[in-house]
């Protein structure tokens, strides 16, 4: 473990020498209807529940309980639209108000305690409202990312059989609108039918109403606001804390979406914990996670966690950069005193790429955040420095992926801030046992790349299956290494403990034998003055086997020649990584093939390279960055649809 003597230390190794005893003085943070005897349930090794038998209910938690210990009055919930101009402030009283009435809703439309309602929604206050609704009646909500093409609804609406979907008249993105309303229609019309009904909340700002829709495929559709006016108010059902809260769909590697299935007990213990011990967030705070509620950052941190901790959490409608400017973040944390914020690096290097300089920041007094945490993907050295230097503030990166829910690794703003490594998310947070092994389980070195894995059991929080699919979870996580979770991500440790990933083990490059990894390939380009972001892949080479192909876009301003660019940045990776990368190839885009939540399509980008057949992934940002990508290598203008 990491050479740390402190408190940080202290408490890792309290959780891991007693796992018991760490988690059950962490659930009395959590208001229980039956409370829990014992915190492990391992009868089912090597799947293990948490909090056994215990009975609660995660709305009540969220919300009710505030209200009750006399903080009704606080503010819960900011909405922010950069997109319509609209501001909107919900207190913890009319939080509840709202959620009752819903939850009235979801009852009178025959919805129960495990029924499943789908959440196709934007970036709004109902997207909050209807969760909370959901976990207070014991349903089992699946959010659906707004937008999301009509087959892709589908999938999802066949995997978890709902009965009702909650809904938009659609979402808004800078230069269009997205009508959800023709989508929803489709997505019906494709689906088996379990569901009977679709309840709309209209917007002034995108057109479709439900009248052009009420009983289309044999559904009834309702409108939000005048069915909320008619109805009583629900109250909290108690659930098991092994009852599932929710179901969160993740690529999977069939093509069909894995459902992680999330339980509500554990869930209410770690992500609690984690706003105290992880993000330093005390009641009463601010925490903004720019994300949107369609990923798991958004379950987490803009819904769950705030809520637990009786903080104020942030709903943005907007992008980082033109909505209206790249000071659109610095406004939000000026505006309403943001404690922290969390978002991914790809939007720091937008805001970067656009205002290098930071001038926008100065017209904003951000004095407010104590910490920027990052997710989401590999935070590079570059923007790292670029970042901390303009904000003056620690700039966290942490790992954690949809499966677990919250951090595996980070630095832990509320116990004990350690020095940060570039390049690492510094060490395992309380709960995980990280490990790297190599690909037959062998344990490696410090400072070995290899496959990292998490020994078994995981704490609570991380997911509790796969939805139905009862053998699931074990076949596609717990087989490869047994008594471990294979987080499907290479990397290292280092002689201190802290963990280093370098991407997914799909992405290393076996150039002639030699096993290079993406992230170092990268962190050789994003150190040259001119690149504003970066991506490489591995391609097929008939004599290396492999041979690394580098894809960078340029900081605004810049205005050499792309030749001469080219050539400095294969001279840097030598230089860099040395002449085992035998890279040569670079390609200056004007943007990167992106998902909706900021990850570069690397694999997709490889098939096209490569010559392969694929499918333009459902959740890629915009279709035409792929088409003009496929043009410039492969000179292939036949337009492209997402699956």
């Amino acid at each position: 473990m990491t050479a740390t003597t402190g408190a940080y230390r202290a408490a890792y190794e309290a959780s891991a020498a007693n796992p018991e005893a760490f988690w059950m003085n962490a659930a009395e943070a959590i208001d229980w209807i039956t409370d829990p005897t014992s915190a492990l349930d391992d009868s089912g090794a090597p799947v293990y529940r948490w909090f056994p038998g215990a009975e609660l209910n995660t709305c009540f938690n969220a919300v009710d309980r505030h209200v009750l210990a006399g903080r009704g009055d606080q503010t819960a919930v900011i909405y922010d639209s950069a997109m319509t101009g609209v501001k909107d402030r919900f207190t913890y009283s009319e939080l509840l108000d709202e959620v009752k009435a819903f939850a009235g809703v979801l009852v009178d439309q025959g919805v129960t305690k495990g029924d499943r309602v789908i959440i196709y929604l934007p970036m709004i206050p109902q997207a909050i409202i209807a969760m909370l609704a959901c976990a207070r009646i014991g349903a089992v909500h699946s959010v659906v990312f707004g937008g999301f093409a009509a087959n892709e609804l589908a999938v999802r609406i066949d995997d978890a059989t709902p009965t009702v979907l909650v809904t938009a008249s659609g979402g808004l993105e800078p230069g269009r609108t997205v009508e959800y309303l023709p989508m929803v229609a489709e997505a019906l019309s494709l689906s088996k039918g379990s569901i009977h009904t679709v309840i709309v909340k209209e917007r002034r700002n995108v057109p479709g109403t439900i009248k052009t829709y009420n009983g289309v495929n044999d559904v009834t559709w309702l409108d939000w606001d005048d069915a909320a006016a008619k109805v009583t108010p629900a109250d909290c059902v108690p659930v098991l804390a092994t009852d599932p809260l929710y179901v969160l769909y993740t690529s999977g590697t069939t093509g069909k979406p894995k459902g992680i299935m999330r339980d509500n007990g554990g869930h209410a213990v770690a992500l609690t914990w984690s706003m105290a011990n992880i993000y330093n967030i005390k009641p009463g705070e601010v925490m903004w996670a720019a994300s949107d509620v369609g990923w798991v950052v958004g379950h987490s941190y803009i819904v769950y966690a705030p809520l637990l901790a009786g903080a104020t959490t942030v709903i943005y409608e907007g992008k980082p950069v033109g909505t209206p400017d790249a000071g659109a973040f610095w406004r939000i944390v000026d505006e309403y005193k943001v404690r922290a914020l969390f978002t991914a690096p790809t939007a720091l290097r937008a805001i970067r790429r656009v205002d290098p300089e930071l001038k926008e920041l100065a017209r904003y007094d951000v004095t407010s955040m104590h910490t920027l945490f990052m997710a989401g993907e590999r935070l590079d050295t570059e923007t790292l420095e670029w970042a901390s230097e303009g904000l003056k503030i620690p700039v966290v990166d942490h790992w954690w992926q949809t499966e677990t829910g919250w951090a595996i690794t980070a630095n832990l703003r509320g116990i004990e801030t350690l020095p940060i490594k570039p390049g690492s998310s510094t060490v395992p947070v309380p709960g995980y046992k990280v490990e790297v092994v190599d690909g037959k389980g062998n344990h490696v070195a410090a400072g070995e790349e290899g496959n990292i894995v998490i020994k078994l059991p995981m704490p609570p929080g991380t997911l509790a299956g796969l939805w139905g699919r009862p053998d699931g979870y074990q076949k596609a996580y717990l087989e490869a290494f047994p008594g471990y979770y294979a987080t499907g991500d290479s990397g290292y440790l280092d002689e201190d403990g802290y963990v280093f990933v370098m991407g997914r083990t799909d992405d290393v490059i076996n150039v002639a034998g030699h096993r290079l990894s993406t992230g170092q390939l990268e962190e050789a380009l994003a150190h040259h003055p001119d690149v504003a972001e970066c991506a490489v892949i591995g391609v097929k080479d008939e004599l290396k086997g492999q041979r690394a192909s580098g894809f960078v876009t340029l900081k605004a301003g810049v205005d050499r020649n792309h030749d001469e660019i080219c050539t400095e940045l294969v001279k840097l990776v030598r230089d860099k990584v040395g002449p085992v990368a035998a890279f040569r190839d670079v390609l200056v885009l004007e943007r990167l093939p992106k998902t909706r939540s900021g990850k570069i399509l690397r694999k997709t980008m490889r098939q096209i390279v490569d010559g392969e057949d694929f499918v333009v992934p459902p959740t890629i940002e915009d279709i035409s960055v792929l088409e003009d990508l496929t043009v410039a290598l492969v000179g292939n203008p036949e337009p492209m649809k997402p699956a």
